[in-house]
């Protein structure tokens, strides 16, 4: 098996789900339900399979030598400097974790009439974490924030302006919530391809998905089909960027038990 085809073997369970929950939403089957609370695991337990196989979660014996023991050129990173990424890896899978609490959270929060302030809250913290991530964790980053990414601050204002009239009560936090959204996206666009690409369809996603929940007489049939391959597509793009970025950062710059920024990179181009 090719290397990049291999680092992506940890996100093919995530990526099966995804297919067969965003056909069954399409189709508008009965499966669209159960398959909804399967994403967020499935991708958190390919993040980790991920991270495990890259050894950014090992941890060496008190007293052992690894590859940062021996002499290597200024600026040359070792495995043992992989572990760093731990934290970071915590943290996208805490993110991944808040993101399934909202994905299910008329079955999670069963005690609230109304499931969206309790969506709005658990996809709020995923962004607070993927936005600490982005912004924090070295290795991440290859650029500053690109011209472009200022279109997000404009989509931020044309979302807002067209939402708050329907908003009622929820306005104060649509509008924190969609400065969280704009943040992960606009951070996601320092990172490299993947990464930017997961945080603008996720930010799609979202806004698609505000659409349907506020002005539900404007969209058309398929926008729940729609809402989900984006937020797929995204929710995919970020965690794999994130962990192939990381892996690279412990690896002196090549890819450590993970091929998917190269092979995603590729698909995304």
């Amino acid at each position: 098996m090719r290397p990049a085809l291999r680092g992506l073997l940890p996100y093919a369970p995530y990526a099966a789900l995804s297919a067969v929950h965003v056909i069954a939403r399409f189709a508008e089957h009965p499966s669209a339900g159960p398959t909804k609370l399967l994403l967020m695991p499935a991708l958190a337990a390919g993040v980790v399979w991920a991270a495990s196989r890259a050894g950014m979660l090992r941890r060496r014996a008190p007293g052992a030598m690894g590859t940062a023991d021996v002499p290597r050129a200024p600026g040359a990173m070792g495995t043992a400097d992989v572990p760093r990424a731990g934290g970071a890896i915590a943290l996208l899978v805490a993110s991944i974790a808040c993101s399934w609490l909202g994905d299910g959270s008329s079955t999670f929060f069963p005690m609230f009439d109304d499931e969206l302030p309790m969506m709005l809250l658990c996809f709020g913290m995923a962004h607070v974490a993927y936005v600490l991530l982005m912004w924090r964790a070295a290795g991440l980053a290859v650029r500053g924030l690109p011209q472009w990414s200022l279109v997000y601050g404009a989509a931020y204002l044309v979302l807002i302006a067209a939402l708050v009239p329907h908003t009622g009560g929820l306005t104060i936090p649509v509008m924190v919530y969609g400065l969280l959204l704009v943040g992960t996206a606009a951070l996601a666009s320092r990172c490299g391809a993947v990464i930017a690409a997961g945080g603008a369809w996720f930010l799609l996603s979202d806004a698609i998905l505000a659409f349907l929940v506020f002005v539900p007489q404007a969209m058309p049939p398929a926008s729940g089909g729609m809402v989900m391959l984006t937020y797929t597509l995204g929710q995919g793009l970020l965690a794999g960027g994130i962990v192939a970025a990381l892996a690279r950062r412990g690896s002196g710059g090549r890819i450590t038990g993970t091929g998917v920024s190269r092979a995603a990179g590729s698909a995304a181009s």
